[in-house]
């Protein structure tokens, strides 16, 4: 059966021809936005269940932290890794793949009798994490330019969305069934994602050029796991440990190596070039701080509602009512992403992610301001959310406009890498300066009010500094134009 790239430029200049979806079009984005919101499940579902995780398997808590790590680690390596071979062999095979590696993966630890064959699980697992620059990388070539920009930002608002969801999803099941369930639920939604790519899409024309640089790739690896190890160890190891600074300094050389060896290479990994370019390099930059935003709204959104009243400003949530409080957050992700794509279409996607970015800022002032219920701990958390919708459905379109179209998916890698980024900082950062300023209550030791609102106060200034940024990104150059649209016919 054939798989032939299908264009049709004429159909998209046909008057009339962009008025309407498709169904063909529709098909394409909603089997992958879903593998979207599924793969970025993958990413929060475990941490309610993890206490279950390690009681379940007998695991110690390091022991059980690295089923985190270990899926962090390899998704920080897979996504331009997996960017590039979709600009090389074809992003619907790419696609593919990492859709099939979610379903292998979630499938292992549904079977898994023993913490180390559930980290094998989730290392397989976090080979999905590149299914969504993929997928907007597809969405950006598949649909017509008159529906290119709502699609990206759908597809783009899923890794926020999937996050929120997975904590009142994966808590719902811990207070009504076994955990295994969560991995079964990925399984066979991976697999449904996986028919619907094998059948509503078709290969677009492939334009990549040179080969796959594996040498490039094996560095950059080294370089991420040095660099994002001690970030997600660091409230265990130390800032002064030992290990923490000798795999920073070590991320620092190999980063310097992969720049160097990369400028000479005639087909390189990541063309460091036109990365450098400020039109790409800012939006990486604005990605990385609205990445660090979210993420710390994770952290401090469930443990700080699950606290006690006597801390002075938790409400004692159960596990369940804690990740609730994020759902309405994921809503506001989904409901906004059309309406990001309006306002890039109306003022421009630079002027778009600067508003996401404020967004994301006041909601974080009234957390620190409002405190007195669980009510508006939810109310500014989703206006939180909703910032995070708008700028990230805002952030591929300005990679579209600004990458060449023959390194398209590497781009979107990349800028999918600097979200991640910001996350893992986020997670380093909060979780250090959480445990540093406590209180104690009957002989425990837990965050205290200061402490998250100083979180909330970095996290205003990384969005803030987000949106500033944006605002700076300067227009893309002629030399970035685009191919032709490809719609998905089934040849």
């Amino acid at each position: 059966m054939s798989h032939a790239p299908t264009t049709s430029p004429a159909a998209a200049a046909e008057p009339g021809a962009d008025d309407a979806w498709h169904p063909q079009q529709v098909a394409a984005l909603a089997v992958v936005a879903v593998c979207g919101v599924l793969v970025s499940l993958t990413q929060s579902i475990l941490i309610p269940v993890l206490g279950a995780i390690q009681r379940d398997l007998q695991s110690s808590t390091t022991g059980t932290e690295w089923l985190l790590t270990s899926t962090l680690l390899v998704a920080a390596v897979a996504v331009p890794v997996f960017g590039r071979l979709g600009d090389l062999y074809g992003k619907r095979r790419m696609l593919l793949v990492a859709t099939l590696a979610l379903v292998v993966g979630s499938v292992i630890c549904a079977l898994a009798d023993s913490i180390e064959v559930m980290i094998v699980g989730r290392l397989v697992t976090g080979l999905s994490s590149a299914a969504i620059p993929l997928g907007i990388s597809l969405i950006g070539q598949v649909l017509p330019a008159a529906r290119a920009g709502s699609g990206i930002a759908l597809v783009s608002a899923t890794l926020g969305i999937g996050g929120a969801l997975g904590l009142p999803l994966a808590a719902l099941v811990a207070e009504h069934s076994d955990y295994h369930v969560l991995f079964w639920i990925c399984a066979v939604g991976g697999a449904a994602g996986f028919t619907g790519i094998w059948f509503a899409l078709t290969e677009v024309a492939r334009n990549g050029r040179g080969r796959m640089d594996f040498p490039g790739a094996l560095l950059l690896a080294a370089a991420l796991v040095s660099l994002l190890l001690p970030l997600a160890e660091a409230t265990t190891w130390g800032w002064a440990d030992g290990r923490t600074i000798g795999l920073l300094v070590l991320a620092a050389v190999l980063l310097a190596v992969f720049v160097v060896v990369e400028r000479r290479v005639a087909s390189p990994l990541v063309d460091l070039v036109v990365n450098a370019r400020p039109s790409l390099l800012l939006t990486n930059i604005a990605s990385l701080c609205i990445g660090f935003a979210l993420f710390a709204s994770f952290i401090g959104t469930a443990t700080y509602v699950q606290a006690p009243p006597s801390t002075g400003y938790g409400f004692g949530s159960s596990v369940l009512a804690s990740g609730l409080a994020m759902l309405p957050s994921g809503l506001a992700m989904l409901a906004l992403s059309p309406v990001s794509a309006m306002l890039s279409a109306r003022f421009g996607p630079k002027i778009t992610l600067a508003i996401g970015g404020a967004v994301v800022a006041l909601g974080f002032l009234g957390r620190i301001v409002f405190t007195g219920s669980f009510t508006e701990i939810v109310i500014w958390t989703t206006v939180a959310g909703a910032g995070t919708g708008i700028a990230y459905a805002a952030m591929p379109s300005l990679i579209l406009r600004a990458a060449p179209s023959h390194e398209l998916a590497a781009a979107n890698g990349l800028n999918t890498l600097a979200r991640s980024v910001g996350s893992s900082l986020a997670s380093a950062i909060g979780g250090t300066l959480l445990a540093a300023q406590t209180i104690s209550l009957g002989g425990f030791d837990l965050p205290s009010l200061s402490a998250y609102r100083t979180l909330f106060g970095i996290c205003a200034g990384a969005a803030l500094l987000g949106a500033l940024v944006a605002l700076v990104i300067p227009a893309a150059t002629a030399e970035a134009g685009q191919e032709q649209r490809a719609v998905p016919v089934r040849a």
